[in-house]
């Protein structure tokens, strides 16, 4: 199950971009145009207090000099690892284009103005299902969520609310990594790096 990504695409510091934001809008660019299904969907990795880690795939929202955003129930599992420790990995995995970009960074709420406003922006479905939903915990059979959603329904006929367990998390970055696949499994990796001084370097790592 070996296959050779070739050399078609390279990666090199000349080429990057001078800040991370700048560099994923491009290349998330490319992803979109390139036709990929849910070019923000990204794996995010979160860990409990005891290290033990968990991940799932989830879809980016936004994203600016501040950091990456995506919405959960902060009650599910990755919210209550995020408030328990607050960091985060996140892998945008464009496979047919042979990059891969990887985050590290900490994680925060975003405000609740940001989370109401982005709810109001959602299909009535999916907001009777943020209602509907206990995220992550156990239920007895499909036909429960079906009853707790109609009775999310006839409890909002007009406007639907976001619910205050319910709500936006940005990752600020504190490093941002583009791989891009070569042959001969010498792939292309540069870095941004956030210093404790607060300066963003480039780095290239080996693969």
């Amino acid at each position: 199950m070996r296959r050779d990504y070739g050399s078609e695409g390279t990666l090199s510091a000349d080429g990057l971009a001078e800040d991370w934001w700048t560099q994923f809008d491009r290349w998330f660019a490319d992803a979109v145009d390139a036709g990929l299904p849910e070019p923000n969907a990204m794996i995010v990795a979160t860990a409990d207090p005891a290290a033990r880690p968990s991940a799932r795939t989830v879809l980016l929202k936004g994203y600016d000099e501040r950091g990456l955003v995506f919405y959960t129930n902060y009650a599910s599992r990755k919210g209550t690892e995020l408030a328990a420790n607050p960091y985060a990995s996140l892998v945008f995995p464009w496979f047919s284009m042979r990059r891969q970009v990887v985050v590290g960074g900490s994680v925060e709420r975003v405000t609740r103005a940001e989370t109401e406003a982005y709810f109001a922006t959602r299909p009535r479905e999916s907001q009777l299902g943020a209602w509907a939903s206990p995220q992550s915990q156990v239920v007895p059979d499909r036909a429960a969520l079906d009853r707790v959603y109609e009775e999310a329904e006839r409890r909002f006929p007009d406007r639907v609310p976001a619910p205050e367990q319910w709500g936006g998390l940005r990752v600020a970055p504190h490093t941002v990594e583009f791989w891009q696949g070569r042959t001969g499994r010498l792939h292309d990796r540069l870095r941004y790096r956030r210093t404790d001084e607060g300066v963003w370097i480039i780095e290239r790592l080996a693969p």
